[in-house]
Order: structure tokens, then C-alpha cells, then sequence
């Protein structure tokens, strides 16, 4: 019998009966995904998959201090949960005092849905949405194009049990589209993203006309050097930036003066204004359409994250409050370092403070002369002392004059740091959601404006598509 015929909360509560340590964390992740998938108008597969994956983290009190040890297995028979209690137990012996040790949460009342069965997708989620696809397909050959992608949806029912008592759950579904038009002779390309919950949301037709107008405009192409140009970048592609300046926002790395919101002579650069515009980047567990866990689940400790703050509850934070540095990310340990406030990461990310009545086609129609991208991939950092990264422009890259788009223009790769971004940019839309290009494997609810920024660096000329 394996451990996925029994039920989840009864395995963590199993777990902890053979834990031996002097603590013991217990997360169980039941896991259940469907997907389909398209090349040239037509559906190629489909399918759903479910698994489930244990950790386990053991504390060890010596003398020295506390260690922790963690295992993760998936697919382990009942016959072989007491093998991995004891690895985990076996790891935190072996292991030298934790330099992140606190006591294991406690307080948190239990979820009243712990002792449930797992939330889990099935192919029914793309119900309406394949049929619309199908029409999609239709209008895309009658239209000389041709429709490439996939559509992803993911339910993952997370059980958290300690032996300071806390019995914790959460679902958390995830749903992505990214969906490619292409030219039959495929010297065009043109590309769309969406992220959603349940796939209610997202309309096949209308994604199809949007690529359909972005390959009418790569029928003319312009040539242009690397230089500083004036720039939109959509959503997506402003997601992408911010994302990774978010992964970077440790507030001990910054205490220690390793990142771009350290203070040159020490400190940290909390309370200065990074940029003109009133702008506000925050995370809520319980925003709508984005809700994400609202306590940590950490299967690992580093960076921003400690296993011994499992369970503790997150609550809506502003990371930079009308344009100034409000929070970094703690662990109850960094703050205890630093004098920080705790303020653990959470799984959204959302921008506001742009004009809510101004779409990414009116900043195009403001626009005098400059570029609107598609989106970004391959960024990579280049300096964490001002965050420079460096990465490509893809799927499109269009030349706006006097209000209308009037080609395509050859990619690029950008020389940026997205905290310098938010101080040049001179202008914020309406926030929307929006699914990351480049980090969409990682992260993907997020909410964000178009920007404009008046001297973006294309740093040279790509061959990138």
C-alpha cells in the first residue's frame, strides 16, 4: 500500500508519532495537474497526472545549539515513512548548530478543512475553454496563422503538521496559457500570456486577435541600433523585474551591505523614495484572484525562508509604499540580527499607483516615438550591488510613431536594474494581471501596469526571437 492510498493529514499525523527528534515539522504537498497542449490549430496531447511529496524537518537540541535536519521524498510507501523521519533525524544529528534556529511557531488556530481530502484538478477545468480554443483554431487558419501553446493548471493541497501542534492547510491552484501565433512561413511570431485560477477567466478569441494585430505589424520591419530608447513595457515583462527585485529584497543581505537597498556607510535603505511616481509594491495573501498561502511553507532554509518559521502567518505588506523602500524580507531569525520587523515573503506580487483608466493602447497613443515590447527571457543578474540585470526582448519588439505602431524592430538584449526602472520611469497604467515570461515556472501571480520609461538601455543588438 503506498502512502498516497491513505489520507494526507493522517500521514503527517503518522510522521510525527515516529519522530524522535526534540521537534518535527511535517508537510505533505498532494499535487494533481492537467494540461493540454497545441501546434499548428490542433490539440497534440492532453493529460493529468497526481503525486504527492513528504518533507520532513527534524530539530535536534545539543549543546551547541539547535539543528535541523530535512528530507523530501516523493512517492514513499507507508513501509517507508519511519526511514525517512529517521533520515531527516539522522541529518539534523549530523548537522552543525542552525545558524536560523527559533522555537517552532505555535498559536495559530488548526484549519477547519486539515482532516479533508485534497483539492484536485481534473481535464473538466478546460471544459469551455477547449471548446473556444477550437474556434480559435478556425479563425487562426481562415487568417493565414498559425497557433502554437499549451495551457497548464495545477491544484496543490498543502498539509503542514508540528509537534508544537499546529495542523495547517492550504489549496493553492495555479493555471497558465501561453499561447504563440506564428506566420505560415514562421519569419513572424507573436506571443500572449495569461495566469488564472480556473480558466473562467481567460478568452482564446481575444488573445487570438491580439497576435493577429501584432503579426500585421511585423509585416514591415525596421532595423535599429542598440542605443537608450524611449520604452513601454507591458505587464508581463514589468513582472518579470520586479520579480527578481523582490528575490533580492533580503533585509540582512541589505543589513550586511550586499545588495542594492544597502546604505553606502551601513544600514539598510529603508525610508528612501526609489522614484517620483506614487507607486506601490505589495503582496496580500488574500487578494482576489491572487490568494496565496497565508502562513510560511518553507521545505527549505536560505536566503529570505527558515523551516523553523513553518507556519507562521503572512499578512498584506507594502514592500515600497507610494514610491518609498517600506519592508524587506525577514525571517524571525534575520530580524532578530538586524532590528527589523518580521516580514516573511509571500506568494504575490502586485504594483499600484498608476492611472487606473489608462491602458497599455493609450500609452501607445501617447507615445511620440519610441519602442513597445512583448516581453523579456534569459535575464540574468550582472551586479547585486545595484541589481543590474541583463537579458533579451522576445516574441516582438515594435517601433511607435506619432501614436501608432508602425513595424517590427530586431531584439535586443537590455542592460537594467528594475530599482532604477521604478525611479526613471515616467509614467504607470492600470494594474492588471499578468503572467511572467521568464519566471512563470516560479512565480506566477502577479499584478502589474505598463511603464513607461524614457531612456531604457538596449545595450546591444540580439538575434533573439
Amino acid at each position: 500500500m503506498s502512502v498516497r492510498s491513505s489520507k494526507p493529514h493522517e500521514i503527517v499525523e503518522r510522521a510525527l508519532e515516529l519522530s524522535r527528534a526534540d521537534g518535527c515539522v511535517v508537510i505533505a504537498d498532494e499535487e494533481s495537474t492537467a494540461n493540454l497542449r497545441w501546434a499548428g490549430n490542433a490539440l497534440t496531447t492532453n493529460g493529468v497526472t497526481r503525486g504527492r511529496t513528504l518533507t520532513v524537518v527534524a530539530t535536534v537540541d545539543g549543546q551547541q545549539g539547535t539543528a535541523s535536519g530535512v528530507v523530501s521524498r516523493s512517492a514513499v510507501t507507508v513501509d517507508e515513512l519511519e526511514s525517512l523521519v529517521r533520515a531527516a533525524e539522522a541529518a539534523a544529528r549530523g548537522a552543525g548548530p542552525a545558524e536560523d534556529a527559533q522555537p517552532l511557531v505555535t498559536g495559530p488556530a488548526a484549519s477547519p478543512d486539515f482532516t479533508d481530502a485534497p483539492a484536485e484538478t481534473s481535464s473538466a477545468v478546460f471544459a469551455d475553454f477547449a471548446s473556444a480554443l477550437g474556434e480559435a483554431f478556425a479563425r487562426a487558419r481562415a487568417g493565414g496563422r498559425e497557433l502554437y501553446g499549451f495551457a497548464n493548471h495545477e491544484m496543490t493541497s498543502t498539509y503542514l503538521g508540528t509537534s508544537a501542534g499546529l495542523r495547517l492547510r492550504h489549496d493553492q491552484p495555479n493555471g497558465t496559457l501561453e499561447l504563440n501565433a506564428k506566420s505560415p512561413d514562421r519569419t513572424r511570431s507573436a506571443w500572449a500570456g495569461r495566469a488564472t485560477r480556473d480558466f473562467k477567466d481567460v478568452d482564446p478569441a481575444a488573445l487570438d486577435a491580439e497576435l493577429a494585430v501584432r503579426l500585421g505589424w511585423a509585416e514591415r520591419r525596421v532595423e535599429l541600433p542598440a542605443g537608450r530608447y524611449e520604452t513601454l513595457l507591458p505587464p508581463t515583462a514589468v513582472a518579470d523585474l520586479l520579480i527578481y527585485q523582490y528575490w533580492s529584497a533580503s533585509g540582512r543581505d541589505a543589513v550586511e551591505g550586499r545588495t542594492v537597498f544597502s546604505k553606502p556607510g551601513g544600514g539598510t535603505r529603508l525610508g528612501e523614495r526609489l522614484g517620483a511616481l506614487p507607486l506601490t509594491l505589495r503582496s496580500d495573501p488574500h487578494e482576489p484572484g491572487l490568494e496565496s498561502a497565508p502562513f510560511v511553507v518553507a521545505h527549505s532554509s536560505g536566503g529570505d525562508q527558515s523551516v523553523f518559521d513553518n507556519g507562521l502567518p503572512v499578512a498584506a505588506t507594502d514592500w515600497i509604499r507610494d514610491g518609498e523602500l517600506h519592508r524587506l524580507t525577514t525571517t524571525r531569525h534575520g530580524a532578530g540580527l538586524t532590528g527589523l520587523p518580521v516580514a516573511p515573503a509571500i506568494g504575490n506580487l502586485i504594483l499600484d499607483g498608476g492611472d487606473p483608466g489608462r491602458s497599455l493602447d493609450d500609452m501607445v497613443a501617447g507615445t511620440e516615438r519610441g519602442l513597445l515590447l512583448t516581453c523579456l527571457w534569459y535575464i540574468r543578474e550582472v551586479d547585486p550591488a545595484t541589481l543590474l540585470l541583463t537579458g533579451l526582448t522576445r516574441d516582438g519588439v515594435y517601433l511607435v510613431e506619432h501614436g501608432e505602431v508602425v513595424g517590427e524592430v530586431n531584439n535586443f538584449r537590455f542592460n537594467e536594474s528594475p530599482v532604477d526602472l521604478l525611479g526613471r520611469a515616467a509614467e504607470a497604467g492600470r494594474t492588471e494581471k499578468t503572467l511572467p515570461r521568464e519566471w512563470g515556472d516560479w512565480f506566477t501571480r502577479a499584478a502589474m501596469p505598463a511603464l513607461r520609461v524614457p531612456d531604457f538601455n538596449m545595450s546591444s543588438v540580439s538575434q533573439g526571437v
